[in-house]
């Protein structure tokens, strides 16, 4: 799948896949809305089929694209022989249309059709099933929110879509990983030290936890078959050329079910300006790490003259990889092996990259009216994971009432990193540890083994609003709670 498209001609294929924002304003209540598909879909992988979910737009391909101002108006369907439902990750809909089993809606049974009408968030976000064996087989796709600014600016916008992928059915990854089968990853259960980081001197450990013997870290808990870009290994990546000395906005998704990467640009410098959908002031680099549901948009100024630029996606902790090639018009694309040279380090256990993020619109500065801490507990052995000590079937919500400024402080008491994420709400991060600052907002944080992460939440719409883990596995064994608002 392609989401490479210049200025212009992202303005065409945009008409097609919306079939609004051409048309004047008072028509627009009269156009059909949007369709999305629920439906299976083959992959060749390394030269083997496999097959997957996906969502399909009325063009046939993965995902939508809307264009400034235009409401997000879609008919879902069904066509899976299983029940299933689908979340608007980032976005703010109205409580019923959140996509979370339940809650308060069913689930969508086959051939059922749902209609969608809210105002969306501009920014890059996707959208997936809530059912976590589904999101394992990629049930999931980009959802992409212009800005004017966006089509007023003279550059190429390419989606990056990240995955990882099994050839086992879910069922079977996860009690492969229950049992610690032979798919576990060997050598993800390492000591900090071999990551380049001293646990015990970790930014966010409490005094006590100081006092601790450091412990395994598990980065990992399962080797996957492949990992992804837009459903293509580096065995046959996508190529997108682009135009000489032009500009790229690249659009980066962490759609999978248990793997954070780190993004590399290689020979070209970037500047980071937006995470979860949300703009920051900018932050230059080579490399950026997300972790599972979160999303980095870059800005890549490419040199003048012909020349390829891969765009890689390492695996946390690992050789793996996977990534796109941007590519002048003439120029010569050489293969990429999909094992990188050396281990890539853990993904940002002193907070450096979370520390470096401001966000452009923080939340107004105002009193706290509650603030309630969360334990993030678990094992490897029993396989559960829990907050504040309770999985799913016997949660305590955290809660705020509509209008209230909320603060919630996640202490991860487990040798795993957890991405926390809550529906309806975009958050600020500000504290890190026992520092207190006014980071970025999210709608996504991660919290690294045995550390601590605050985020402030102006409460939204009186409902229940899921609270989670995105690490799948994490969530299917338990990790979610809720922030319950009252009027």
């Amino acid at each position: 799948m392609t989401y490479s498209l210049s200025r212009r001609g992202f303005m065409a294929t945009s008409a097609a896949l919306a079939a609004t924002s051409a048309l004047p304003q008072a028509g627009i209540a009269e156009v059909p809305k949007l369709s999305l598909d629920i439906t299976k879909r083959t992959l060749d992988i390394d030269g083997r089929a496999a097959t997957v979910f996906g969502l399909m737009n009325n063009t046939g391909k993965s995902g939508l694209i809307l264009e400034p101002d235009q409401k997000f108006r879609v008919k879902l369907t069904n066509n899976l022989d299983t029940k299933t439902i689908i979340h608007w990750h980032g976005q703010i809909p109205p409580n019923v249309q959140d996509g979370a089993p339940n809650n308060p809606l069913p689930y969508m049974y086959q051939g059922e059709v749902r209609d969608f009408d809210f105002t969306p968030l501009a920014g890059t976000h996707w959208m997936h099933s809530h059912v976590p064996t589904q999101e394992m087989q990629l049930l999931a796709a980009p959802l992409i929110v212009r800005t004017a600014a966006d089509v007023a600016a003279d550059q190429q916008e390419v989606v990056m879509f990240l995955h990882d992928f099994s050839f086992l059915s879910p069922e079977e990854v996860l009690a492969e990983i229950a049992a610690g089968g032979d798919h576990d990853a060997e050598g993800s259960s390492e000591m900090a030290s071999d990551t380049g980081t001293n646990m015990s001197g970790m930014t966010g450990m409490s005094n006590m936890e100081n006092d601790t013997p450091a412990m395994a870290m598990d980065l990992n808990d399962f080797n996957f078959d492949a990992y992804l870009s837009n459903d293509r290994t580096l065995a046959d990546p996508e190529v997108i050329r682009v135009e000489n000395g032009g500009r790229v906005r690249l659009r980066i998704i962490n759609a999978s079910s248990a793997t954070s990467f780190w993004i590399d640009t290689g020979k070209v410098d970037a500047s980071l300006v937006a995470v979860d959908g949300h703009d920051i002031e900018p932050i230059s680099g080579r490399r950026f790490g997300l972790a599972m549901a979160q999303r980095l948009d870059l800005f890549i100024d490419l040199p003048k003259g012909e020349g390829t630029y891969p765009i890689l996606a390492l695996r946390e902790g690992e050789r793996e990889r996977t990534g796109l090639i941007l590519a002048t018009k003439n120029a010569h694309v050489q293969k990429i092996s999909a094992q990188s040279e050396m281990e890539t380090p853990a993904f940002d256990l002193d907070f450096k990259q979370e520390f470096s993020l401001r966000a452009k619109n923080p939340l107004a500065e105002r009193p706290v009216d509650t603030a309630q801490m969360i334990s993030l507990d678990g094992s490897m052995q029993p396989y559960v994971w829990t907050m504040n000590g309770r999985t799913w079937a016997e949660r305590i919500p955290a809660t705020a009432q509509s209008g209230q400024r909320a603060e919630i402080t996640f202490m991860n008491k487990s040798m795993m990193g957890h991405p926390m994420h809550l529906h309806g709400h975009a958050f600020q991060v500000v504290g890190l540890g026992d520092q207190r600052f006014a980071g970025a907002r999210r709608d996504t944080v991660y919290v690294p083994p045995m550390a601590k992460v605050t985020v402030a939440i102006d409460a939204g719409e009186a409902a229940r609003w899921l609270l989670h883990c995105h690490h799948m596995p994490h969530l299917a064994s338990g990790m979610m709670s809720e922030f319950v608002v009252s009027a």
